[in-house]
């Protein structure tokens, strides 16, 4: 059976550092603005705020990227054939034959692709290119998103999210190895995906917060 490379976030261990989200964006050296890795707060209505009264308070944290669907809906509308997916399950951009269009961006039901509209060169910091070096540099005007860290998950190491992360709450693996970490930690935990009912069945997979 072919690889189906996925990834289990454990809610419980997150700690809303955004450690994950600085690594990705070094190591693909990600354009002003452009976050391919978030972290939202669900507690209050703005950034790292509870909800409820003191002291009964509550809040927690969600990792928000691209959920590297089994049906991505982002590949049905690209008109150019721009997004695409690997036999080991990783949606990815050419971004050379992407032409702006931002219909992937319509279709994702999870808001995670984004537009580089701002030249890399331009407010800047630092003001040179950073990250790996096999990391293409996108022209201006095209769609992002989170690969995976497919450059380095093709030399056999982890993407620098779960690589990083200080409270160890990321995983990646095989999702169709019975075996592997992720899928193990779904069977024994609980583990699932934002809006399964859409039927894009995401590689992404979220230990509950609370079990």
């Amino acid at each position: 059976m072919a690889k189906r490379y996925g990834m289990v976030i454990d809610l419980a261990r997150c700690v809303g550092c955004w450690t994950c989200a600085v690594a990705c964006k070094l190591e693909n050296d990600e354009p002003p603005g452009i976050w391919w890795n978030r972290i939202l707060t669900v507690g209050g209505s703005n950034m790292d705020t509870p909800s409820g009264t003191y002291p009964n308070l509550q809040m927690s944290f969600l990792p928000i990227a691209c959920q590297h669907c089994e049906n991505p809906p982002c590949v049905d509308v690209c008109p150019v054939g721009a997004t695409y997916k690997r036999e080991d399950g990783i949606v990815l951009i050419n971004w050379q034959t992407c032409i702006g269009c931002r219909y992937c961006m319509i279709a994702c039901p999870y808001g995670v692709r984004l537009y580089n509209w701002r030249d890399t060169a331009e407010h800047k910091v630092p003001d040179f290119q950073v990250g790996a070096a096999e990391v293409p540099v996108r022209p201006l005007g095209v769609g992002e998103k989170c690969t995976f860290c497919v450059h380095r998950v093709d030399k056999g190491l982890d993407p620098a999210c779960v690589a990083s992360c200080p409270a160890q709450a990321r995983f990646f693996g095989d999702l169709n190895d019975p075996n592997s970490k992720v899928s193990q930690l779904i069977k024994q935990k609980g583990g699932y995906q934002l809006q399964p009912e859409l039927g894009t069945n995401p590689s992404v997979y979220y230990l509950p917060a609370k079990r």
